[in-house]
């Protein structure tokens, strides 16, 4: 059996909308085997489909298939540690799990430049998928089916502090809430500034990091989508933030702080909130995980 560990990752970082994406140090852990049937168990409480519909037999499947290969079943056990529907990649960590597992189980056959190419064809973008497979910070883009993908390490002077809310957003709901057209102005806005999110994470100019974060492309759009964003936003900044993002599509609200001031702005933060009456959300300190997916063998 192999156990392959795939890191959360949170995309477009404010101002990088589908482009733009990090490793973070919070995985999930699928154990795999070949068998003549499908059998999918987990080793928490999560609920997830034990039928061919789990995202990562489907997209193992897509890899057998596309390797010329039929998939009777498998053995898989799932250790779900980044919460589903919160702007985190979960969906992309199965969708890693599932092919560079099946590649392992046939040898190989794909290296890892077709792996990011399955990974974003499937899950439809490269901005989750590609640091997922590649780690640290991924710069993305598509052209006739090929990821053409850029990953640098992030500076070791910024921690990552994530308000995780207890509740979902679904990535269909918050896209069809964004505009089908841009104006020139705000497109350029976003360019100016996803270009300098990237040079200033790789490069640790950590006093760019609140003007590269700005956005008119999808946030403001989805701001009405989370509960208690404002308030957050404020007291991140208030508590010190270099500078706050929706993560993905939300709801999760990340923020971008000093790494000698992280467990303060952390400790503090709890404290404002609960004081504030916001109740249930998860908040946690993590780094950038500089290698992506891994594979063991157990």
């Amino acid at each position: 059996m192999i156990r392959i560990q795939v890191p959360a990752t949170s995309a477009n970082l404010g101002s990088g909308f589908d482009s733009l994406g990090i490793a973070l140090t919070m995985y999930n852990q699928v154990w795999m085997e070949e068998s003549d049937t499908l059998e999918i168990s987990c080793k928490d409480d999560v609920v997830v489909p034990r039928d061919k519909s789990n995202l990562i037999f489907w997209a193992a499947k897509r890899l057998y298939e596309k390797c010329g290969r039929e998939l009777p079943g498998l053995k898989i056990v799932q250790k779900n540690d980044i919460p589903m529907a919160r702007g985190l990649g979960s969906s992309s960590a199965c969708i890693v799990a599932g092919i560079t597992g099946a590649n392992r189980l046939l040898g190989s056959p794909l290296n890892r430049q077709e792996l990011t190419n399955l990974a974003a064809e499937i899950e439809g973008h490269p901005d989750n998928t590609t640091p997922a497979i590649e780690g640290g910070l991924a710069a993305s883009a598509i052209e006739a089916g090929r990821v053409y993908s850029v990953s640098v390490p992030v500076s070791d002077k910024i921690r990552f502090v994530l308000f995780i809310p207890p509740f979902e957003l679904k990535t269909e709901k918050a896209r069809s809430v964004l505009p089908q057209q841009y104006s020139r102005s705000d497109a350029v806005y976003n360019l100016s500034r996803s270009a300098l999110m990237t040079a200033s994470l790789f490069s640790g100019r950590l006093e760019n990091l609140r003007v590269a974060v700005q956005d008119k492309i999808h946030q403001p759009y989805r701001a009405g989508l989370i509960a208690h964003l404002d308030d957050v936003f404020r007291m991140s900044y208030e508590l010190g933030s270099l500078g706050t993002y929706i993560s993905g599509a939300g709801p999760t609200i990340i923020s971008m702080v000093a790494v000698d001031k992280a467990d303060a702005f952390s400790s503090q933060a709890v404290s404002r909130m609960k004081k504030r009456g916001i109740d249930g959300w998860k908040i946690e300190t993590l780094g950038t995980d500089p290698e992506g997916a891994k594979i063991f063998t157990e």
